[in-house]
């Protein structure tokens, strides 16, 4: 494919409740129109694969937001704040979705906007972005790439922070969704991908899930022992199909680097 020149670097947003928080966007250069990906991030936190995910996808012609959704648990360095947000039992799913939220409403606010917006996410990233499809009006595709705890087996588990189990929430879903996973992965492990499929076929929810022998949890980070090239490449290829087919409004290539 042809490279695309783009610009990358820090912004800020409105997210739950109103507060601005930090944000890395990337988008390409020229004037568009381009569609809007949400990159919600992996438990560790916001951090440089993050970032380096968005300008993937502004080389690939799409403008892409990764909110810090640990801001509010700062100051300090991508990674202390991540350790504390851990530490506090993560973010509240409201103010996880508010955040989403607003990240969405900054996509569909720049110039080069094509309206339309995806939302991704990684890990426990993942699980937001299918709670999102489930309470989030508005998004036009949704990417989980090995989402935990989207079935809680234990209702006991629930609390303040998570009061619903994103399954729960499927019947809601009216976005196309894409699923990936490895199925050496503990969590979500190949059963409960199973269990989530069903609930997904039995409501007919326009959904694909695509599973990689060979790989674990986090198999696309480049930065991670757990990193397939193989596997990633392909599932790479599958979300740029995928968002290409549902929100872009170019014909680009979709190859994967």
């Amino acid at each position: 494919m042809a490279f695309r020149n783009i610009q990358a670097g820090m912004a800020t947003y409105r997210g739950h409740g109103g507060d601005r928080g930090d944000a890395y966007y990337a988008h390409p250069t020229n004037a568009g129109p381009h569609p809007g990906v949400v990159v919600i991030h992996h438990m560790p936190g916001w951090d440089e694969w993050t970032c380096e995910v968005a300008r993937k996808f502004a080389h690939h012609g799409y403008a892409a937001i990764a909110p810090h959704l640990y801001f509010r648990d700062g100051p300090g360095s991508p990674d202390d704040i991540g350790a504390r947000a851990r530490a506090a039992g993560g973010v509240a799913d409201e103010q996880a979705m508010g955040d989403v939220a607003g990240s969405m409403k900054f996509l569909r606010a720049q110039p080069h906007s094509n309206g339309k917006v995806g939302v991704i996410g990684f890990c426990s990233g993942g699980r937001l972005a299918y709670l999102a499809a489930g309470s989030i009006r508005g998004i036009d595709a949704t990417v989980d790439c090995w989402g935990g705890s989207v079935i809680v087996k234990d209702k006991k588990q629930l609390d303040a922070k998570r009061p619903v189990a994103p399954i729960d929430l499927t019947d809601k879903i009216t976005c196309p969704l894409l699923g990936i996973f490895g199925n050496d992965d503990a969590n979500p492990t190949a059963d409960q991908v199973n269990r989530t499929e069903a609930v997904l076929k039995k409501l007919g929810k326009n959904y694909e899930f695509h599973r990689y022998d060979g790989a674990g949890h986090a198999f696309f980070n480049t930065l991670r022992d757990a990193y397939r090239p193989e596997q990633a490449i392909d599932g790479w290829r599958k979300v740029f199909d995928f968002f290409n087919r549902n929100l872009a409004t170019f014909a680009g290539s979709i190859a994967a680097e």
